[in-house]
C-alpha cells in the first residue's frame, strides 16, 4: 500500500515537473516575443515618422487597453476554461501577426496597420496573462507554487534585461516584416506547449460547479469586488501592492534618470548599467526567497523589507545633496547600482509571496476577477505616480521626490503591514485576521 502510494506521488511529481517546464517554455515566449517586439516597433515607429507624438501613441497603446481590458478578462478566466482561454489567446497573437506579415507585404507596415496591430496584441495579451496566473495553482501542489511563482518572476526580469538587447538586434539586423512573422510563429509555438500542460492536476483547487456559468460583466465584476472588499487580509495585501507600485514610479522610475543624467551627469554607459543591475536583483530574489519565507515569518519579513525599501528610496536622493563637493563619478554609480540591485531583490521578496497568498487565499472561482482588479488598480497608480512626479520635478528639488516618497511609504506599509499577520512558507501558510 505505502509503495502504492509512493507510485502516485512520484508520478503526479513528474506530472508537476512537466508542467512548470511547459509551462516556463510557453511563457518565456510569449513573453520576451511581446517585449522584442514592443521594442523593436518603438523603434520603427520613431524611424519612419520621427515623431516622438507617433511613438507615445504606441506606448499607449500598449497599456491603456490592459488597464481597461483587466476586470474583463477576470471575468473570463474564472468563467471558462482556462487552458482554452490561454491557448486561444496566443493562437490569435500568431494569426494576428501573420496577417499583418501578409498585409504589410502588399499594402506596407503603415501607422494604421502598427496601431491596430499594438491594440489587439494588448488585449491578447491581457487575456493570457490574467488566465495563466488564475490557473497556477491548478497546475501545481502548493509545495511547488512558489517555485513556480519565483520562475515566473525569473523569466520577466531576465525580458527586462535581454528584451529592449535583442529588440535593438533585431531592429538592426532583420527586416521588420520578417521579425513579424518569426513573431507570430513563436507564438503559435507557445500555444502548442501550453496544450500538454495538465491545468487540472490539483483538484482540490477546482470548483467544478463553476466551470459553465452565464456571463454577466457589470454583475460579475461587482461580485469579484464584494469578495475582495469583504476579505481585510486581501484588502491590506492589494495595498501594499499597489503602494509599491506608485512609490516606486514616484520616488525611483522618473527622478533616478532625471537625478542621474542631467542632475549628477553621468554618461548613457553608466546609466546604462544601473538600470541593468534592477531586474538583476529581482532574479536573486526570485531564486532566494523559497529559503527566506521558511525561515522567517512573513508579517515580520514584509515589516523589515518595506522598512529597508523605503530607505533606498530615501538614500537614492542624497547624493544630489552633496554634488558640491568633488566625488569621483564612479561613487555615484556603484552606489547607484547597490541602490537598483537591493531594491529589486527586495521587491521579488514582498511580490512573490504576497502574489502565492492570493493565488492560495482566493478560490477558483473568483481568482481571476480579484486578481484583475488588483492589477487593474496597480495598472492604474502607475501613469499617476509618474505624470505626479514628472510635473512636480518641474517645480521643486529632484532630491525631494525619493526622499519625501520613502517616507510616505514608510508610514503607509508600516500601517498596513500592521493589520496584516501572515506566515507563507512553501508548504503553506496561514492567515490571523484582526
Amino acid at each position: 500500500m505505502a509503495s502504492l502510494r509512493l507510485h502516485i506521488e512520484n508520478k503526479k511529481s513528474n506530472k508537476e515537473l512537466r508542467n512548470i517546464c511547459l509551462y516556463a517554455i510557453a511563457k518565456t515566449v510569449s513573453i520576451f516575443g511581446s517585449s522584442i517586439y514592443s521594442f523593436a516597433l518603438g523603434l520603427y515607429v520613431l524611424q519612419i515618422t520621427g515623431s516622438a507624438l507617433n511613438f507615445a501613441i504606441t506606448l499607449i497603446l500598449g497599456t491603456i487597453p490592459m488597464i481597461v481590458m483587466n476586470p474583463f478578462a477576470g471575468v473570463i478566466a474564472d468563467k471558462v476554461d482556462k487552458k482554452k482561454l490561454v491557448v486561444c489567446m496566443d493562437v490569435l497573437s500568431g494569426c494576428l501577426l501573420i496577417t499583418v506579415y501578409i498585409l504589410s507585404s502588399y499594402y506596407g507596415l503603415n501607422l494604421f496597420i502598427i496601431y491596430t496591430t499594438t491594440f489587439l496584441m494588448t488585449v491578447f495579451t491581457t487575456f493570457f496573462g490574467i488566465g495563466l496566473e488564475a490557473a497556477k495553482p491548478n497546475i501545481v501542489s502548493k509545495e511547488r507554487l512558489m517555485s513556480l511563482n519565483s520562475i515566473s518572476k525569473i523569466i520577466d526580469s531576465i525580458s527586462l534585461i535581454l528584451g529592449p538587447m535583442l529588440g535593438g538586434i533585431v531592429f538592426a539586423v532583420f527586416d521588420m516584416k520578417t521579425f513579424i512573422i518569426i513573431n507570430g510563429i513563436s507564438f503559435i509555438l507557445s500555444a502548442i506547449s501550453i496544450l500538454f500542460i495538465n491545468f487540472k492536476l490539483c483538484e482540490q483547487y477546482i470548483n467544478k460547479e463553476c466551470s459553465i456559468r452565464e456571463i454577466n460583466f457589470i454583475k460579475d465584476i461587482k461580485e469579484g469586488y464584494s469578495y475582495l472588499m469583504e476579505r481585510e487580509s486581501l484588502k491590506n495585501t492589494f495595498r501594499i501592492l499597489i503602494s509599491l507600485n506608485f512609490f516606486l514610479g514616484f520616488a525611483v522610475t522618473v527622478p533616478l534618470p532625471y537625478i542621474m543624467n542631467t542632475v549628477l551627469n553621468l554618461s548613457s554607459k553608466h546609466f546604462g548599467l544601473i538600470q541593468g543591475t534592477f531586474p538583476i536583483g529581482m532574479i536573486v530574489g526570485a531564486i532566494i526567497v523559497k529559503k527566506i519565507t521558511n525561515h522567517f515569518s512573513y508579517s515580520y519579513l514584509l515589516k523589515k523589507i518595506s522598512f529597508m525599501v523605503a530607505i533606498f528610496m530615501i538614500v537614492s536622493g542624497a547624493p544630489v545633496l552633496f554634488k558640491s563637493i568633488e566625488v569621483n563619478k564612479i561613487v555615484f554609480v556603484t552606489m547607484y547600482c547597490a541602490i537598483m540591485f537591493f531594491l529589486g531583490l527586495m521587491i521579488a521578496l514582498i511580490d512573490i509571496p504576497l502574489i502565492y497568498f492570493m493565488q492560495r487565499e482566493i478560490p477558483d472561482e473568483y481568482r481571476g476577477r480579484v486578481l484583475s482588479i488588483g492589477l487593474s488598480l496597480g495598472k492604474l497608480m502607475q501613469p499617476i505616480a509618474l505624470a505626479l512626479s514628472g510635473l512636480l520635478l518641474n517645480h521643486i528639488p529632484s532630491y525631494t521626490l525619493p526622499i519625501g516618497g520613502g517616507i510616505v511609504f514608510l508610514i503607509l506599509n508600516q500601517a498596513y503591514s500592521n493589520k496584516l499577520n501572515l506566515e507563507i512558507h512553501s508548504k503553506g501558510y496561514s492567515v490571523e485576521r484582526n
